[in-house]
C-alpha cells in the first residue's frame, strides 16, 4: 500500500493528472511558483503509474479525462493509497461534488479558478494531511497482531498482510478497541467518518474482506461476528505460545 511521506517542509510533491496540455502546464507552472515539485500525468492510467513510482503528498486530479476517466482514476487511486486528491471540475452541481466527496476525494476546484484559490486549497489539504500524521511511529501489538500506524503495515504471527487503506483503517478500529464490540454505527464513525450517509452494508462487506485477507496467514478467528450488534475483535494465541505461558 502506498503512504503519504509529508515532510514539515513547505514543499510538497504534488501530481497533476489532465489530459488538457495547456492546463497541465498552467498547474504545474503554478504550483512550481508556489513552491511546490511538481509531476505531471497526461491520462489516469499514466496518473496512477506515477502514484505509484513516485508516491506524492497531492494528486490534483481532473474528472472530464477520456478513456480511464477522473472518477474511475479516483477509485483506483483509493485502492492503493489515502494520499489527498484535489478535484478539478467543470460543473459546479451539487450532485457531482457529493459524488467526489463521497468516492473518497478531499476536496475540489472549479475551472475556471483563481491562482490563489488553488494555492490555498491545496495548502489546507497538505497541512491537513501532515497534522494526521504521528510525531512518533505508533504501534500496536498484542502478541498476534501488529499494526504499524506510522507506516500502515498490518502483520499477522510475524506475516505481513497487504491491505488496503479502506482495511487498513478497519484493522486500526479493531485493534484500538480489543474486545469491544463495535457496532455498525461506530465502525462507520471511525472508519468511513460518515455514520449517516453511508450504508452498513459497506462495514459487512469490508469486515468480509479483511476476514479473507487474516485466514491467508491464521487460523485462528480474530473478528467475531456478535449478531443485531456488530463485531468483535479478540486474538487468541497460537498453540504454542499458550503451551509456553
Amino acid at each position: 500500500m502506498i503512504g503519504l511521506h509529508v515532510t514539515a517542509d513547505t514543499r510538497a510533491r504534488v501530481l497533476v493528472v489532465d489530459d488538457d496540455d495547456d492546463l497541465r502546464e498552467l498547474l504545474r507552472r503554478l504550483l512550481e511558483r508556489g513552491g511546490h515539485e511538481v509531476l505531471t500525468a497526461p491520462n489516469g492510467r499514466e496518473g496512477l503509474r506515477r502514484l505509484y513510482s513516485d508516491r506524492p503528498d497531492l494528486v490534483v486530479l481532473d474528472i472530464g479525462m477520456a478513456d480511464l476517466d477522473g472518477w474511475q482514476t479516483l477509485d483506483r487511486i483509493r485502492d492503493l493509497s489515502d494520499v489527498p486528491v484535489l478535484l478539478l471540475t467543470a460543473m459546479a452541481t451539487e450532485p457531482e461534488k457529493v459524488r467526489g466527496l463521497r468516492g473518497g476525494a478531499d476536496d475540489y476546484v472549479t475551472k475556471p479558478f483563481g491562482r490563489q484559490e488553488l494555492l490555498a486549497r491545496v495548502g489546507v489539504l497538505l497541512r491537513r494531511s501532515a497534522a494526521r500524521r504521528p510525531d512518533a511511529p505508533e504501534v500496536l501489538d498484542d502478541g498476534v497482531v501488529r499494526v504499524d500506524l506510522a507506516n500502515h503495515l498490518v502483520e499477522v504471527e510475524g506475516h505481513e498482510v497487504a491491505l488496503t487503506p479502506l482495511e487498513f483503517k478497519l484493522m486500526a478500529a479493531f485493534a484500538r478497541h480489543p474486545q469491544q464490540v463495535l457496532t455498525h454505527d461506530q465502525l462507520l464513525e471511525l472508519v468511513w467518518h460518515d455514520a449517516i450517509n453511508t450504508s452498513r452494508d459497506q462495514v459487512k462487506l469490508y469486515v468480509g474482506y479483511l476476514r479473507r485477507k487474516l485466514e491467508v496467514v491464521t487460523d485462528h478467528p480474530l473478528i467475531e461476528t456478535v449478531r443485531g450488534f456488530g463485531y468483535r475483535y479478540h486474538y487468541r494465541l497460537p498453540a504454542a505460545l499458550r503451551r509456553s505461558a
